[in-house]
């Protein structure tokens, strides 16, 4: 689009990094520079594929070398639904991955895809095909499905190898110059052969590491002779289970590369399984794997390529002086970043968006829905509204906007509005800018969420046409004196301590001199007294298993109580939930599930079972209430009261965005304040429309 402005200036960048922008060969391609984009999953697949051909696309234009699929099922006997991928099951899928391929060639960018045939780890809930394996095992879901797949014999074997082959050669045509062998994250049926775990079986594909290797190498050698004279054979392969020898380890892993050496044109190494690989910063620093990885280089001439949620520039260039990897992999951090790779070339340091390793990018995934980002709020939306992570629109009125809040709402509005070229004014209550995240930071396991704010501020110091006022706590009156046509209310939210959540939809009984907290006192350095703490958590994302751990760390007596099965339900969506309860476990936290906060007294609660309502009364010196928040919404509430002055006081409109509006994720404010910012000015939709672009299933003929 003509009105879109690039942002940001080319400077001096340090001849240190030179190597990071070094042609690597793979096979008969060449990658212009040492940036890949490893497949990662994005709950679009087969039903957004120009959504996601467009978000591939922009990836290849900020400066990946490689930029790959998700996993490609390659035939209907083996599907992965409710999870929404690609699919390449017949011709008729090649128009959708060739539109992708097309995109990511338009931005310099080579193509990879990751053909999957998942195996035992496929239920088959759509095509309703019995799951095959090495083994009668069930099949190795997140949900426990009540489905086993059976042991493959000979001739399963051989059409699995066919079906595969046939789906490499539909691969070529959609010209992708990377297809990949997948045999990683205990997700594909080529990892359960590898593993013992799984592969019990005493023919020539189980047993020894060679007999396990077999159909590995059988499956690799066909496809590099069908496209080997064009395309690169990548293997994606996990060094380590995690399990002891209980499962692949790190040893017997190396000894399987080395059996194959020089076989792939590309080694692509990671943990198995995914929640391992792909582990929040709350449980894992950046480079994590790297143990597990470093090793793989002496084990063969072709070039090694692993993720670590890389955003350190010292640390990848690192990784290659040291011989550790080729190539700098990443998954969550092109998702943050996108232009990752073109900022570091052109040593703009200052304007990376760092990812903080929440995992929101995960959910999409999880819950089917089109992936979103707490740092890249542009993410899944270059098509759907035409939203680019580095151009904005031109300021299309010489109107000035004020901005009242500077948390990940208002921070977000205002650097994007700035960069639009209007004049913002953002007015913050206290002496910092960063609202939430600030205070969340501080919490155990969360200090890489600071850089949400640190991004923005930084982007703000390079807008002169932004102007910040702090310890600015405005009143209607304020804002109606002011006269500035256009306001966001972007104030946060608060915790309620009244008890109100999901479980219980009206406030529950609290004496008055019980000791009741809420996680906004806790950070605010309000603590509490005895030492017999519980804490109530009907809020199910991160906040109760934080508040708790931080308890236990604080040395009080915690108990973790919830509604729900398990402690941070939620958090399943972000892989993280087995993590969050071990840790409260460890930590002599008592964890109660299936269990209700009816009734707060001083020196005791009463909790009621949530299948039987059976009561019973506990202890409890202080109570940590984990529910629901509420809108700071009185300033919009009294500047809409006033709203007959509005035109006299040139005020044209006032919006409630981000958590002032409905409290949510930090995703969910950072979103708010880009729309925003984007949508200001802009042309007004017909009553009705759609305020994104969706693709409609083809009706076939009736038969």
């Amino acid at each position: 689009m003509s009105d879109l402005i690039s942002w940001g200036e080319p400077r001096p960048r340090p001849s240190r990094y030179d190597v990071l922008f070094e042609p690597v060969k793979i096979g008969p391609v060449t990658a212009r520079n040492r940036f890949y984009q490893v497949p990662h999953c994005n709950g679009m697949g087969y039903r957004d594929p120009t959504a996601l051909a467009h978000m591939r696309g922009v990836k290849a234009e900020g400066g990946w070398a490689v930029v790959c699929t998700e996993q490609v099922e390659f035939h209907h006997t083996s599907e992965i639904t409710p999870f929404i991928e690609l699919r390449l099951w017949d011709d008729r899928d090649i128009p959708a991955l060739t539109r992708m391929v097309d995109k990511i060639h338009e931005g310099g960018a080579l193509a990879g895809i990751e053909l999957a045939y998942n195996g035992m780890n496929g239920p088959n809930l759509y095509s309703r095909e019995v799951p095959m394996g090495p083994a009668h095992l069930p099949v190795a879901t997140f949900s426990y499905d009540p489905v086993q797949a059976r042991r493959m014999d000979l001739q399963d074997i051989r059409n699995v190898r066919k079906w595969h082959l046939e789906a490499v050669k539909r691969a070529k045509r959609c010209g992708f110059d990377l297809i990949y062998v997948y045999a990683a994250h205990a997700l594909g049926f080529l990892h359960h052969f590898l593993s013992r775990r799984y592969n019990t079986r005493t023919d020539e594909y189980g047993g020894s590491i060679e007999n396990r290797v077999r159909l590995l190498r059988e499956i690799t050698e066909e496809t590099k002779a069908a496209v080997g004279d064009t395309c690169a054979v990548p293997i994606r392969i996990s060094t380590d289970e995690l399990l002891g020898e209980g499962g692949l380890y790190k040893e017997e892993v190396e000894d399987m590369i080395g059996i194959m050496a020089d076989l792939p044109d590309l080694w692509d190494v990671t943990l198995a399984g995914w929640e391992n690989d792909s582990r929040t910063s709350r449980f894992a620093e950046e480079g994590a794997q790297e143990p597990f990885i470093m090793g793989v280089k002496r084990l063969t001439n072709k070039p090694v390529v692993g993720v670590g949620r890389y955003t350190s520039v010292d640390r990848m260039v690192s990784l290659v002086n040291k011989g550790i990897l080729d190539m700098i992999g990443a998954a969550r951090p092109s998702i943050a970043d996108p232009f990752l790779p073109k900022k570091i070339e052109e040593g703009r340091f200052d304007d990376i968006r760092e990812c903080i390793g929440c995992n929101i990018c995960v959910s999409g995934d999880f819950t089917q829905s089109p992936i979103r980002c707490t740092q890249n709020p542009t993410m899944a939306e270059e098509w759907r509204k035409g939203w680019h992570p580095e151009k904005v629109r031109k300021a299309q009125s010489q109107k000035p906007v004020l901005i009242i809040g500077g948390g990940p709402a208002g921070l977000e509005a205002a650097q994007t509005l700035g960069k639009r070229g209007y004049a913002v004014t953002l007015a913050e209550a206290s002496k910092e800018l960063g609202g939430r995240v600030l205070q969340e930071a501080r919490l155990p396991g969360l200090s890489a969420w600071v850089r949400v704010a640190d991004y923005r501020k930084l982007q703000l110091n390079q807008l002169p046409n932004v102007e910040t006022y702090f310890d600015s706590r405005l009143t209607a009156d304020d804002v109606l004196d002011f006269g500035i046509p256009r306001i966001a209310i972007a104030t946060g939210a608060t915790w309620r301590r009244d008890g109100v959540g999901h479980h219980h939809t009206l406030p529950i009984g609290i004496s008055p001199d019980a000791d009741v907290l809420c996680p906004s006192d806790v950070m605010t350095g309000r603590m509490p007294t005895g030492q017999r703490v519980i804490v109530w958590d009907d809020d199910h994302y991160y906040m109760g298993g934080v508040m708790a751990e931080l308890m236990a760390e604080k040395g009080y007596q915690t108990t973790y109580i919830t509604p729900a099965s398990e402690a941070s339900t939620w958090t399943r969506n972000t892989m993280e939930q087995h993590f969050i309860q071990k840790r409260l476990l460890e930590k002599g936290v008592t964890v109660r599930s299936f269990t209700a906060l009816d009734e707060i007294n001083a020196g005791e609660v009463v909790l009621s079972c949530t299948f039987t309502g059976r009561q019973e009364r506990m202890g409890a010196d202080a109570v940590i209430l984990v529910t629901a928040r509420l809108p700071n919404e009185q300033l919009f509430l009294d500047l809409k009261a006033r709203e007959s002055e509005w035109v006299d006081r040139g005020i044209e409109s006032v919006v409630a965005i981000g958590d002032a509006l409905a409290p949510a994720t930090i995703a969910h404010a950072t979103y708010a304040g880009r729309r925003y910012a984007e949508e200001l000015d802009g042309v007004p939709l017909e009553d009705g429309a759609l305020p994104f672009k969706r693709e409609i299933t083809e009706l076939l003929p009736l038969d």
